[in-house]
Order: structure tokens, then C-alpha cells, then sequence
């Protein structure tokens, strides 16, 4: 993020990129503000992939890895457009900044449009900001490829927060399933599904839905 004689942040949500006995990726979504010398606002943000290690008498973190949206496309897909200006579609300045580069597929931009017939939702990563491979393989990701995005908030309920109805996040993971999504993953074990792998639950997806794609 740029530097400048005085700042602002706000971490709008923090989730697993990944999980496990001994390490561990947490995803920093951030927005930030900066006010130059001449008094100028300037909004921003990005997304860190926080890298923690088990250690004691707590976790240390071992490295950050910020997002890299890359530049923005001369022209803006019709599809893009068009999630950027549905107010019902809540989307993190990394984020904004992947959709604007034009590397993020259609069937991601088409689904979020239908989910947004039924839902407002708070989208935390699509491809920048993201781990590499799934986390603790050697597997790549769909987030990189421009393939995925991830849900933490559902209708103003956070997918973390115990109080959410479970009707509510099970609903929606069967949405975007019906939207086009092989990989749809969460906080819990759904059954059903055009293949016998298209839903999953694992510790790392108990704070948000993530929604993967093929193409």
C-alpha cells in the first residue's frame, strides 16, 4: 500500500487461506486511506496472505504476501461493468482491482450477477491475495487462474458468526452450485450435487463459501 504522511485502515475481514497442524494462511482484506502533504483523500486497500507458523507461547507470522491485481485492461468486460455497478455484489479494493484488470473469467462475473438476483453478499478474495496452490499441496488454485471468489458475508450475516442461520449459508452454497460451480465449499458437509465432489467442508472453509470454477 502507498505510503503517505498519514494513514487509515480498516481490515474489513480477516479468513483461512488454509489450515493446518502447524501453519497456517490467513487472508487480511483492507481498505486504507492516505492523505498527502496537500491535504488530498486518496481510498485504496489490498489484500495480504499472512503466513503463520506454530510456534509457542503463540503463532508467529513467518511472511506476508500482498496482493498483485496487476494493471487495469484498456477496455473493462461487459460482465466486469456490470458487477461493479450491482450494489448488491460488496466487493474488497483487491478485488475491485482484479475484476478491473480483466483477468477474472466470465463464468465468475455471471455467477456473482445471479447470486445477486437473490442475495447481497461481501465477496473477501477472487484472484489476487490468494494463495498460490490450496493450501499445503502442490495443487493449484482456481483464485490465481481468475477461476473463484470467496464469500464471508451473506445478507449482512458474517459465514463465521454462530447466530448466522444455517438455512441461510447451506442456500446459498446451493446456489452458486446451480450457478455453475464444480467446487463449492463451506462450513458444512451438503449433500447432493451433479458430482459427488461438488460440495466440501474442511477447517479452512468454516469462515466463508468458497465458489470454483473450470472455466
Amino acid at each position: 500500500m502507498p505510503a503517505a504522511p498519514q494513514a487509515a485502515l480498516q481490515v474489513i475481514d480477516a479468513q483461512y487461506g488454509g489450515i493446518l497442524a502447524d501453519s497456517a494462511s490467513v487472508l487480511v482484506v483492507c481498505r486504507q486511506w492516505t492523505l498527502a502533504a496537500d491535504g488530498t483523500l486518496t481510498p485504496g486497500g489490498t489484500t495480504v496472505d499472512v503466513r503463520l507458523s506454530r510456534a509457542e507461547p503463540r503463532w508467529t507470522v513467518t511472511a506476508l504476501h500482498p496482493a498483485d491485481p496487476g494493471p487495469a485492461a484498456a477496455t473493462l468486460p461487459t460482465a466486469a461493468a456490470q458487477v461493479l455497478a450491482e450494489q448488491r455484489i460488496q466487493l474488497p479494493p483487491a478485488a475491485v482491482a482484479d475484476l478491473r484488470s480483466g483477468t477474472v473469467h466470465d463464468s465468475v462475473l455471471q455467477a456473482m450477477l445471479a447470486l445477486s438476483r437473490d442475495y447481497t453478499f461481501q465477496v473477501s478474495v477472487v484472484r489476487s491475495g490468494h494463495p498460490l496452490n490450496v493450501f499445503g499441496t502442490t495443487r493449484p488454485s482456481d483464485h490465481p487462474q481468475g477461476r473463484a471468489f470467496d464469500t464471508w458475508q451473506i445478507d449482512g450475516h458474517p459465514v463465521v458468526d454462530p447466530a448466522t442461520p444455517p438455512e441461510l449459508v447451506d442456500g446459498f452454497m446451493r446456489a452458486v452450485a446451480a450457478a455453475g460451480s464444480y467446487n463449492v465449499g463451506g462450513p458444512r458437509q451438503l449433500s447432493g450435487g451433479r458430482t459427488a465432489n461438488q460440495f466440501f467442508s474442511d477447517p479452512t472453509h468454516q469462515d466463508h463459501v468458497h465458489t470454483g470454477f473450470l472455466t
